[in-house]
């Protein structure tokens, strides 16, 4: 595997897994976010785009073959240290089905009205509202040193919402 310059932003594609009134969300077991509930996805692979990234590394995760996926945004991070990502979000439908086994940490269904009461990163919450709300997004958001966010702007508003 390539190693890519420190700082240097690595690009991620990430699916939000929704079913009626529920997320299937991964409490991830390794940094970055550990301990948090995120969407499943992850890093792109060398000559492969962005839909490409979502389906290979959904099914990887979850073993969910999706058929489609549908682009609702990007969120572009930004810290001094090596946290530097595009990511690529997706929203898939899928049927209900029990959380399948993932390495990477424990895959769980959380409902719409929880999703304030697990820990999320600082991003998430407005990713999901705007998933929720069936908005398009470009977002940035700067992180200090020790990854605490210090911004967030909608890019598209040209507003600062966090």
């Amino acid at each position: 595997m390539q190693k890519i310059p420190y700082g240097i932003k690595k690009i991620a594609s990430m699916c939000v897994l929704k079913h009626k009134n529920q997320f299937l969300l991964l409490k991830r077991a390794n940094e970055p976010n550990r301990g948090k509930y995120v969407p499943v996805g992850g890093k792109s692979e060398p000559h492969e785009s962005p839909y490409q990234t979502v389906l290979r590394e959904t099914f990887e995760e979850t073993g969910i073959q999706l058929g489609k996926a549908k682009f609702c945004g990007i969120l572009t991070e930004t810290s001094p240290v090596k946290y530097n990502w595009i990511s690529y979000i997706y929203l898939a439908e899928i049927p209900y089905q029990p959380a399948p086994f993932c390495d990477e940490g424990i895959l769980e269904w959380i409902t719409i009205e929880d999703l304030l009461k697990v820990p999320t990163p600082p991003t998430d919450w407005w990713i999901y509202k705007y998933i929720l709300a069936g908005k398009s997004f470009v977002f940035s958001a700067d992180y200090d040193a020790d990854l605490n966010m210090l911004w967030m702007v909608d890019d598209l508003m040209g507003i600062k919402v966090a």
